[in-house]
């Protein structure tokens, strides 16, 4: 069957080598650059990003070598809005957000979807390492490069119009077969890092438009050891960076108040945690659990993997896990498998620990 495809072209080598095999699968296939900066300058240059003006001209001389047809959709406003915005929002709300979840949520298969659906696109095509099986998200073959747990966010209907065609090979058979196509990106460096920070410094981007209010960092009974330039930096878990002078225990940040601008640390015993609670569940590989359910949950991109009991309480997600995992931020996402299925996913909105009794009866 033919469809109509939108290839949405980064200029990395992999989303070049997904709209390939998606014309030479048959697909009349049309290219897309989406121009997330009104100033293509303030983002990175090199392989330090994924939006930048290197980019846009390697997507174009990709489609060109395809022979498919090519367009750069302005989504800047879009993107400042959803992705930039939300970011800075969520840093001084006292979480720590994923700022590449929210872009492929919001931009990549929200407003692109959208519009491709609306030009009588049947599907978007994209590079990201992940496998779709019997309309459900999969981990990649690739493990090292799997991206299964920031699609997580994705409904079944946005999965159901998706397209990726890189799932079951790793990144070196990419590069390969790039090579093999006389792609000119088979050797391009992966991007890394946040796009939208130009420098990479993450403090510095957040003090130009929080600013950098000094305040106290506390333990855990209340007593000050230290003060900072702004409760923005940090994020739980953190132990670099505290600069608490004479301090004989490693301490780590346990949690970022900032109502009142504070910091409070601790040792790393008191990071553990083993109830989380997530908001705004996504059940895109199963029907809302209603009881305890035995899988396994990612609590960050590249994260350890625990077995937990999970399920769906209200509007809540409820995750028991079988042992106590550290340094869990709220913002992030809880992101539940069955083996390698994406079953659902929540941003992390609490976390804390359970009575033995709790956990047992969540085991039951």
């Amino acid at each position: 069957m033919t469809l109509r495809v939108l290839a949405a072209m980064s200029g990395g080598v992999d989303s070049a080598v997904a709209a390939a095999r998606a014309a030479e699968a048959g697909h009349d296939v049309t290219g897309v650059h989406l121009a997330l900066s009104k100033n293509p300058q303030s983002y990175r240059t090199g392989a330090r990003g994924c939006c930048t003006a290197e980019d846009s001209r390697d997507a174009r001389r990709a489609a060109d070598i395809i022979g498919i047809p090519f367009y750069v959709w302005d989504m800047a406003e879009e993107f400042d809005r959803d992705v930039v915005q939300d970011f800075v929002s969520e840093y001084a709300a006292g979480r720590t957000p994923n700022p590449c979840m929210r872009c492929n949520e919001k931009i990549k298969f929200a407003a692109v979807l959208d519009r491709a659906v609306a030009l009588g696109f049947d599907a978007v095509c994209t590079g990201h390492h992940v496998r779709k099986i019997d309309g459900r998200l999969c981990r990649s073959v690739d493990e090292a490069k799997d991206q299964s747990y920031v699609l997580a966010v994705l409904t079944s209907e946005q999965i159901s119009h998706a397209m990726f065609p890189l799932g079951d090979c790793t990144k070196s058979e990419v590069r390969a077969e790039a090579d093999r196509r006389g792609l000119t990106v088979a050797d391009k460096p992966d991007s890394h890092d946040i796009c939208f920070i130009a420098d990479g410094d993450t403090a510095g981007f957040l003090n130009d438009r929080l600013g950098n209010e000094p305040g106290p960092i506390v333990d855990e009974s209340g007593e000050v050891l230290g003060s900072h330039s702004g409760a923005h930096a940090f994020t739980v878990g953190q132990r670099k960076g505290l600069n608490l002078g004479g301090a004989t225990n490693r301490r780590y940040v346990l949690s970022i108040e900032p109502v009142n601008n504070t910091v409070r640390v601790g040792p790393r015993e008191s990071l553990a945690v083993d109830e989380i609670i997530g908001e705004r569940p996504v059940w895109s590989g199963c029907a809302p659990l209603a009881a305890p359910f035995a899988c396994r949950v990612q609590l960050r991109a590249h994260g350890e993997v625990h077995e937990c009991h999970a399920w769906q309480r209200g509007e809540e997600l409820v995750i028991h896990l079988a042992e106590p995992a550290t340094g869990v931020a709220t913002g992030q996402a809880a992101v539940l498998y069955d083996g390698d299925t994406v079953l659902g996913s929540a941003t992390i909105a609490g976390t804390g620990r359970v009575s033995q009794e709790a956990a047992s009866a969540s085991a039951l």
